[in-house]
């Protein structure tokens, strides 16, 4: 294909204005499937292993037949601080490879990072509170029906086609998740509620992030800088939940602070957590970035699964044969999911580079600015007959007319 650019010298496609575009054969797309595949495999398999540390330590914090530190919600809060300092360390202390070139306008700040943010701090804070009153057995089967509200901002934001086999994917991991949860004999209401409200905020936050570190104009599409940003505001949101629905009153003069030694106990299992919590959303972050927040979606309920199995060997929970079912149609659910992302990748156009790479949307390099409409974020979407490609949006490359 070969692409003119038509936008004059406003549009800095290239000092000689002419681009070649190799599309990938079948034989490329298998292999760049495969390769994505693994580096995606990695930085999931280090969020599960540091998501799995964190939903254990949550239990054992909380629960009052263990530590039984009674401020969730307080606890949250200080991580979103220690996430702050963290990323603030990244960000001055090595500025050319955690700092974007841009810093988020205010108007970007106020009216697309601080909703993110919001939504963001209240869904983590109301998971930890709800593990006060539930297991977290029945914590994690919740939780898991946020792929469905992610599934539906994902539709309404357009970062993912409409298609009905997806929709089919969708439904029968969620049948997968209300068998687990179908003979579940703690049910405590105001729990139920309180998880199945942090899996909608789940779902609103995961596709509000994608939004936000798919543009590389808005400061925020470095994950260091995304925690940055969104960090101080998500702590804020945690004090002021935390103070209205906690209330600080207690932990003075409490066990927890009773004496040297238990002041430096208290600190360390709030503080030290906080590591690991922004280890696991930077991680997080990356995942999103690559795949976006259906696919880390489906990675988090397996995360889930394997947490019901730990739960159960750990802390005692309770699995019924039908929840054991459950389990395996949501595993089921997930193996097509996964064969429905590798069919789509297959039947996407997928243009390279000189060097035989993928084009990266958004990328100021290589072809330059402008745009190619992508399906799952290769494919080109808009071509006429006479070989005009429409405007799109997330390739930066001009329109351009060319021949194909």
């Amino acid at each position: 294909m070969i692409l003119e650019d038509t936008q004059g010298e406003s549009d800095t496609l290239s000092e000689e204005g002419l681009q070649s575009v190799n599309f990938a054969s079948i034989a490329e797309k298998k292999r760049l499937w495969f390769r994505d595949a693994l580096i995606n495999s990695l930085f999931i398999s280090s969020w599960f292993v540091l998501a799995l540390m964190l939903s254990l330590y949550n239990k054992w914090m909380f629960a009052p037949e263990h530590f039984g530190f009674p401020l969730p919600l307080f606890v949250t809060m200080l991580h979103m601080f220690v996430q702050t300092a963290l990323a603030s360390v990244l960000r001055f202390g090595w500025p050319r490879r955690f700092r974007p070139k841009h810093d988020p306008s205010k108007e970007v700040y106020v009216k697309r990072a601080i909703p993110t943010a919001v939504s963001t701090g209240l869904d983590i804070g109301l998971s930890n509170l709800s593990l006060k009153t539930i297991t977290l057995s029945f914590y994690t089967m919740c939780k898991s029906s946020s792929l469905v509200f992610v599934l539906a901002f994902a539709f309404f934001f357009r970062l993912e086609t409409f298609s009905l086999r997806l929709i089919g994917v969708i439904l029968l991991i969620s049948v997968g998740v209300l068998l687990m949860v179908a003979t579940e004999t703690h049910f405590v209401f105001v729990g139920f509620i309180l998880v199945l409200s942090a899996s909608a905020l789940g779902g609103l936050r995961w596709s509000l992030i994608q939004l936000l570190m798919r543009d590389k104009r808005s400061g925020l599409n470095h994950p260091v800088a995304t925690i940055f940003w969104l960090a101080p505001v998500m702590g804020l949101t945690m004090a002021i939940v935390s103070i209205s629905l906690e209330g600080w009153g207690e932990l003075p003069g409490s066990r927890f602070l009773d004496g040297p030694g238990a002041i430096l106990q208290t600190v360390g299992l709030l503080i030290f957590p906080g590591v690991i919590a922004f280890c696991m959303v930077l991680t997080e972050y990356y995942i999103i970035q690559r795949v976006g927040a259906v696919p880390m979606s489906i990675a988090g309920i397996a995360k889930e699964v394997a947490t019901i199995s730990v739960s159960a060997l750990i802390f005692g929970d309770e699995l019924t044969p039908l929840n054991i079912t459950g389990v395996a149609v949501t595993v089921c659910g997930i193996g097509l999911f996964t064969h429905h992302k590798y069919r789509k990748r297959l039947e996407a156009d997928i243009p390279l580079d000189r060097r035989g790479q993928p084009l990266d949307p958004g990328d100021d390099s290589g072809l330059g600015r402008g745009s190619i409409a992508l399906h799952d974020g290769y494919g080109i979407e808009h071509v006429d007959g006479g070989g005009t490609t429409a405007v799109c949006p997330q390739y930066r490359l001009p329109c351009h007319k060319g021949v194909f």
